[in-house]
């Protein structure tokens, strides 16, 4: 997924990644630089849904414009969540 607006120096990836490790969704995490910050999340509907919802408002500080997700079939190719740089 590909998340716009003010989304990068307002923690996005560091709060993405500990929600992701509390619901147990692995995957990745980093910012772009276009200013967008991309995700990858991989575990249980349920637990990558929220972690959707997540995404569409983002901490505190950061202010979500766009959300874009696209869905792809489960692969198993991540072993935790972290963040790239």
């Amino acid at each position: 997924m590909w998340i716009s607006g003010r989304v990068q120096g307002v923690f996005f990836r560091w709060e993405t990644m500990k929600r992701a490790r509390a619901l147990g969704v692995r995957g990745w995490v980093r910012n772009l630089s276009d200013g967008r910050v991309e995700a990858v999340f991989e575990g249980s509907e349920e637990a990558v849904e929220q972690m959707l919802e997540f995404c569409r408002e983002g901490p505190p500080a950061a202010r979500v414009t766009k959300v874009e997700a696209r869905e792809e079939p489960y692969r198993g190719e991540f072993s935790d969540f972290r963040i790239l740089h």
